[in-house]
């Protein structure tokens, strides 16, 4: 199982990769980064992608979140019905992928990819198999 910095090595290795990060979307800060930033900066990327995952895991419009503490009913973390979210610009493609853990967490790898490089398909594939195997210290 690998930890943050096995985890963002690998999803450097996809095609086009030009940087990756994994964000606590609950704070917007950067857990572990590599490679290139979009901006320059990787906390404010952190910021920038943890804002879109919020809105994508918290609002009923995108995705209604499974019961937990939050919502009244069940005993565990609210589950965001989000599995990944993909941007896409003229230079390149996002993936956020929300990792699912044992503990309340809010956490999700993001890699940035070369658009003339880059493979959504391959990506998203890698993504899911990476977060589940994500050991998070």
């Amino acid at each position: 199982m690998p930890g943050i910095d096995e985890c963002l090595l690998e999803a450097m290795a996809l095609p086009g990769a030009r940087g990756a990060a994994l964000v606590d979307w609950s704070s917007g800060l950067a857990l572990g980064t590599i490679g290139e930033s979009p901006v320059g900066d990787h906390e404010t990327t952190a910021a920038e992608t943890a804002e879109l995952a919020r809105a994508a895991a918290e609002y009923e419009s995108f995705a209604r979140a499974e019961p937990g503490p939050a919502h009244g009913g069940g005993t565990g973390p609210v589950d965001p019905a989000v599995e990944d979210l993909i941007v896409t610009t003229r230079s390149g493609f996002h993936v956020l992928r929300f990792v699912e853990t044992s503990f309340d967490s809010s956490v999700f790898l993001h890699v940035w990819l070369d658009r003339a490089d880059g493979n959504l398909a391959l990506a998203r594939i890698k993504l899911r198999s990476l977060a589940e195997g994500l050991v998070l210290r």
